[in-house]
């Protein structure tokens, strides 16, 4: 079920294009990179640069069933095709 979800997504262009977890040829260090270059960038540019990182590593565990249905459903990803015995 998640390479179907994952293939639906990425073959209809559903992903922020930043999107770096969960995703095959993107990782932690990819987006290590994207944002030193962003604040290379900001700074060069004499900006001030502030972040903020937050642990979401157990986000997923607080997600509501019933939305993420919901929203599924509204990109039009059906979840099985054919008839279910």
């Amino acid at each position: 079920m998640a390479k179907r979800v994952t293939d639906f997504l990425t073959n209809n262009s559903l992903l922020y294009s930043h999107q770096f977890g969960f995703r095959q040829k993107y990782s932690a260090v990819l987006a290590l990179i994207d944002v030193i270059d962003d604040i290379y960038g900001y700074l060069e540019n004499k900006n001030f640069v502030l972040g903020i990182y937050l642990d979401l590593q157990k986000a997923f565990d607080t997600v509501y069933h019933s939305i993420l249905l919901w929203k599924l459903n509204n990109i039009n990803f059906e979840a099985f095709s054919g008839t279910v015995e």
